[in-house]
């Protein structure tokens, strides 16, 4: 049951000073009027001492005013914390004994507030303060029926409910979370059932609890330990038939474990050093599922931060099926894969590979229909600095494609790297110029960019437009 006339801890220190206040207001009316009484035979009182004891009255009528006010102040919600305070049984924290703001679920099933579950984890315990079940591992699950049970039962009793506290567990990995994850890996080299199994599990924890993933960090052996399902069944032939062997589920799991690792920053160099990683990425982007193929490329685009390893997915020969997953793929695998091959191009040797494997063609491709277009001109702008590239840009007829981006798009960065492709174009192939001619005369495309464009779409526009110039005035003279 709510309860009222609840005065807060900030307003009950108020009222103690208010009354100390008007002790000492009402001690000097009584002094100054016995003062008052006793002077010149009460002939007269002076004029400043009227004034002082007028104001010391007004200002002990405000006191009284504001008094009352804190007195009568009036609250509809409950204070959690008041000894007072009722509430079912199944909305207290069995640690705290208090209405739970962020109701979790540990490995028993027992439900506790986030906050005291973390620091009873956190102080080494290893079993459920309730069951005494020794816990398997330390993922704390948000008990969503639970919180909306309590929230419904606050609202219907007038009382603010309490907003979850949001603690996350970035304490790092505990005795139990070792445990467990030990457990985990040993069972990647048991039956098909148990790798499953544990792949399925370790996936799920390296996505939601950061420990989990800088666990793989503290041994050299996790890893491969992690990967042997899959060295294994690739122990067998290396036709395309192998896909047939690896169970899919499996594959997935453990690549996107993978990925799920190398997002944390100290295991990029780690985990693509380990032998066979990247060749398993390559296998799955040439044999997975469509989700274990994207999600191998965002493991290479995640990786390949580094620049060492740019250089080492290079040279595994991932570029070749990324640009397939890119001319194959499903819109988010596009995505993965165009990152992946951006980041990688930034390594001259990179781009060289690129171009030799496809990529001018399927990324024009992909352009023309639309695909991605933000991205896809990024690479090409990228790859257009390579001879062949250009050579097989002007043999696609790239030129109008480029034009009606440019008009169309708003987006400056498009504008640019179109350009920036056209200038490269216009420089190996001066029959081009023609069509930037009619392009100019028809809507004054460059000039426009020359004017309003990035600074770069402004050099590579003026660029165009002085060489347009320079051919308009040898016609002429010829």
């Amino acid at each position: 049951m709510a309860k009222t006339g609840v005065i807060s801890d900030g307003d009950a220190n108020r009222v103690v000073e208010l009354k100390k206040e008007l002790r000492l207001l009402v001690k000097t009316i009584l002094e100054e009027e016995d003062n008052n009484n006793n002077s010149n035979n009460n002939d007269f009182v002076s004029n400043s001492s009227s004034s002082s004891f007028v104001d010391t009255i007004d200002k002990t009528k405000e006191l009284l005013s504001v008094l009352k006010e804190v007195k009568l102040k009036k609250t509809t919600s409950l204070r959690l914390d008041d000894d007072s305070f009722s509430c079912p049984p199944e909305f207290r924290c069995p640690l705290s004994k208090q209405l739970m703001r962020d109701p979790v679920i540990i490995s028993t099933g027992q439900t506790y507030d986030r906050p005291f579950i973390q620091k009873w984890l956190k102080a080494g315990h290893r079993m459920c303060p309730v069951t005494q079940q020794v816990l398997s591992h330390s993922l704390l699950t948000p008990n969503y029926l639970v919180r909306e049970m309590i929230s419904q039962w606050c609202n219907s009793r007038g009382i603010e409910t309490p907003d979850p506290v949001g603690y996350i567990n970035e304490e790092g990995p505990t005795e139990a979370d070792r445990d467990y994850f030990s457990s985990l890996i040993d069972k990647m080299s048991k039956s098909i059932g148990e790798q499953k199994a544990a792949a399925k599990e370790l996936r799920l924890l390296t996505k939601r609890m950061p420990s989990f993933r800088a666990l793989f960090g503290e041994s050299t052996e996790a890893i491969p330990r992690l990967l042997k399902p899959l060295t294994q069944q690739r122990r067998g032939s290396f036709s395309s038939s192998r896909s047939n062997e690896i169970h899919p589920d499996l594959q997935e799991d453990v690549i996107t474990t993978l990925l799920n690792i190398s997002i944390h920053d100290s295991n990029k160099k780690l985990v693509a050093e380990t032998p066979m990683v990247i060749t398993l990425l390559v296998d799955a982007l040439q044999y997975g599922t469509p989700e274990t193929r994207s999600n191998a490329a965002a493991a290479l685009f995640t990786l390949s931060a580094l620049d060492s390893n740019k250089v080492l997915i290079g040279k595994s020969g991932a570029l070749k099926p990324l640009i397939d997953l890119l001319d194959e793929g499903r819109p988010m695998a596009v995505k993965d894969a165009a990152s992946a091959i951006f980041n990688l191009c930034i390594v001259p040797e990179n781009k060289a590979r690129a171009v030799r494997e496809g990529a001018v063609r399927v990324i024009f491709k992909k352009i023309k229909s639309g695909v991605h277009v933000d991205e896809l001109l990024a690479i090409q702008a990228m790859l257009s600095t390579h001879q062949r590239a250009v050579e097989e840009l002007a043999e696609l007829e790239a030129v109008p494609c480029l034009l009606s981006v440019m008009r169309e798009s708003s987006c400056a960065r498009n504008k640019e790297n179109c350009i920036a492709i056209l200038y490269t174009i216009c420089i190996n192939d001066r029959t081009k110029l023609r069509e930037m001619r009619d392009e100019e005369r028809a809507y004054g495309t460059l000039s426009q960019l020359a004017k309003d464009g990035t600074s770069r779409a402004k050099r590579k526009a003026s660029g165009i437009l002085e060489r347009l110039n320079r051919a308009l005035n040898i016609t002429h003279t010829a």
